[in-house]
């Protein structure tokens, strides 16, 4: 019993300080407009960017591919559970973004997290490896460099004049330069185009988590690197599948000889059962949406979405962040006025997520507006209206 009274003293501490979480189960396919615990909500807080979560081609295609594979893999890749279909998707994945890469290859995962966790630990995997992660990198960039052999350096954000410091003050073998190419929390891109000039000026990887801009990123929505224009050997990209693509899992596409030493030393991917073929191959339908007309009239909807909202939320007390991207952060402050004002918000049927530490620095409180192509104008309307009455009528209870 005195393990549990530590636990519970544990969760009476989070609660204290406001940092308590809970789910909420979701009744409904993933769109704007959900059932949420028996209560209808308008929703601005998936990252189902482009609105195919639940699109009905994919929905036909989850059902074909369970059709010709079956519900389950069976196995690791490297056992018997490689199916035809994920050997589809990595050649199409391959070729989507890989006219920014030399000699490309791409490598499926079960999700983006044990992604970040195969590049880095092999990438890093020996002790004369050195990691600079920026600041505001997601969770999983950072435990996967704590889990590498290399050294971390913590490189402050977007402050390329330290990262330059610290690339030429480096002995070590391999040098890894790991950042996010849009910062989940904030939405800012990061610049890439000067990142990389100082990788290829000091020998050094280029590693990109592309979480948030696969898909609507690009004229193609071929992500960050489309939206740069970049091409090197030395980039390392890993773009999500359950966000923009509307599906799940992930991929890391680089040089043909970087993929092969993650099938060889990757622990995240050589111990673990293949994720589902028929996910395999309902991403091929979504690759053809995100490449196609209708992609890029879903992109084109969710910029203008994304001017509107900034256009009409006017602000006073509260600030909102400077993003172009489909995540707008509402910075607040407070952990109680964040719950306060996501609690608010609810009331009126708006579902919008107070985030707090550890994802956020302490003292910037937020609530994380993200848009969707699915979202129409009038519900980006509603959203800012009530944002703008709420802080002009603050709940001090």
């Amino acid at each position: 019993m005195d393990l549990i009274a530590n636990i519970n003293t544990t969760l009476a501490g989070l609660d204290a300080q406001s940092l308590t979480r809970r789910r909420r189960p979701v009744d409904t396919a993933c769109a704007p407009r959900l059932a949420v615990e028996g209560s209808p909500l308008l929703a601005f807080c998936s990252n189902d960017y482009l609105g195919l979560a639940a699109h009905p081609a994919l929905v036909a295609a989850l059902c074909e591919g369970a059709s010709m594979y079956g519900v389950g893999s069976g196995a690791s890749h490297l056992i018997s559970g490689h199916s035809r279909a994920h050997a589809l998707l990595e050649e199409r994945l391959a070729g989507f973004v890989g006219g920014h890469l030399v000699s490309p290859r791409a490598l499926y995962f079960c999700t983006g997290y044990m992604a970040n966790l195969a590049m880095l630990t092999a990438l890093g995997a020996d002790a004369n490896a050195e990691i600079f992660s920026e600041s505001l990198n997601h969770a999983s960039l950072i435990d996967g460099a704590r889990l590498a052999r290399a050294s971390v350096k913590v490189t402050p954000h977007a402050d390329l004049g330290a990262l330059a410091a610290q690339l030429g003050a480096s002995s070590a073998g391999t040098k890894l330069v790991v950042t996010d190419s849009v910062f989940s929390m904030d939405g800012e891109i990061a610049d890439l185009p000067a990142m990389l000039a100082l990788c290829e000026r000091h020998g050094a990887w280029l590693v990109i988590d592309d979480a948030h801009g696969f898909g609507t990123l690009g004229a193609n929505g071929r992500g960050a690197l489309e939206h740069f224009g970049l091409n090197s050997p030395n980039l390392v990209y890993m773009g999500t599948l359950g966000k923009a693509a509307g599906v799940g899992g992930a991929f890391v596409a680089a040089h043909a000889s970087v993929i092969e030493l993650l099938i060889q030393r990757a622990r995240p991917y050589i111990y673990t059962t293949a994720a589902p073929p028929a996910l395999s191959h309902t991403l091929l339908a979504s690759l053809d949406i995100i490449g196609g007309a209708e992609g890029a009239g879903r992109r084109a909807h969710l910029n203008a979405l994304i001017a509107q909202f900034r256009t009409e939320l006017r602000l006073t007390r509260w600030q909102h962040g400077a993003s172009e991207t489909a995540i707008q952060p509402i910075i607040i402050g407070s952990n109680e006025e964040a719950l306060r004002a996501a609690a608010r918000l609810h009331e009126r049927g708006l579902w919008v997520p107070a985030i707090r530490p550890p994802t956020v620095p302490v003292g910037t409180a937020r609530l994380r507006v993200t848009l969707s192509a699915a979202h129409t104008h009038e519900e980006v309307a509603q959203l800012t209206a009530a944002l703008n009455e709420l802080e002009r009528t603050p709940d001090e209870s």
